[in-house]
């Protein structure tokens, strides 16, 4: 596991505040959304706005591929460290 995948599981359990979850409890490669961790929507928007405020990297909700990237918290690091200034 990647320091980055690492801080994002961090990021998530703090921004969403889900208490009852440690960052050992989150798969890397397992769905964020759906049958995985459970996320919604609504805790998308606020993970995109943690994600921009921290590693100062935009998500746009109109990109074509913003369901990829959203797609596990390995596929959100590897987002975030390839759109990194």
């Amino acid at each position: 596991m990647s320091n980055m995948e690492t801080e994002l599981k961090r990021l998530i359990i703090d921004t969403l505040a889900l208490e009852d979850i440690g960052v050992e409890d989150i798969d890397s490669h397992a769905p964020l959304f759906n049958a995985g961790l459970g996320l919604d929507s609504i805790d998308a928007l606020e993970l995109g706005l943690a994600i921009r405020k921290t590693y100062q990297v935009k998500i746009d909700s109109e990109q074509h591929d913003v369901v990829s990237i959203f797609a596990s918290v390995a596929s959100l690091a590897q987002f975030i460290e390839s759109a990194r200034p």
